[in-house]
């Protein structure tokens, strides 16, 4: 039983910090990087982006972090052993969560937005759709980094624990 212990709450630890680092990107590079392009360029990349990213392996980490936190909290509670590491694996669950009701109450809404405006050829209405877009979707982003970025580390001091017997 520990052994699943610890691969679940491994699996939580690897899936976590991928979706933290996925956002630490856009915070850090990617954003940055189209606040210095044209309204054109900003609105179509941010629309490719949008479409691409709803993929298997995004979906996989997405949902799967927050599965696999679950089921480390599980059987860490229900498997017996020391629960030393389930406030660890707890907050990492809440701060997970947040970042699920950010990113779907925030982040995608903003998305659909975005692509709900397409791509008009008035420069005027380019620089509105990219205005109610872009510092709200920054913000927001920036918000579910540091939940997630807490929750990745919440689990590795977990996993720390349990690779000590706690």
């Amino acid at each position: 039983m520990r052994a699943l212990q610890g691969v679940s709450l491994l699996g939580a630890v690897l899936l976590t910090g991928v979706s933290a680092g996925l956002y630490y990107g856009f915070a850090v590079a990617v954003m940055p990087g189209l606040r210095r392009a044209a309204d054109r360029t900003f609105v179509e990349g941010m629309q490719r982006i949008n479409a691409a990213i709803l993929n298997g392996w995004f979906l996989l980490v997405f949902v799967g972090s927050l599965v696999l936190i679950l089921a480390a909290g599980a059987l860490r509670l229900w498997g017996g052993g020391s629960t030393g590491t389930l406030p660890w694996i707890a907050a990492a669950a809440v701060l997970y969560l947040a970042v699920l009701v950010i990113t779907m109450g925030f982040n995608v809404p903003l998305n659909d937005a975005l692509d709900a405006g397409g791509l008009p050829g008035d420069p005027e209405r380019l620089a509105e759709l990219r205005e109610r877009f872009e510092g709200a979707w920054i913000r927001w982003n920036v918000v579910r980094t540091v939940c997630n970025t807490a929750a990745f580390g919440c689990l590795a001091w977990a996993l720390i624990r349990h690779g000590n017997g706690s």
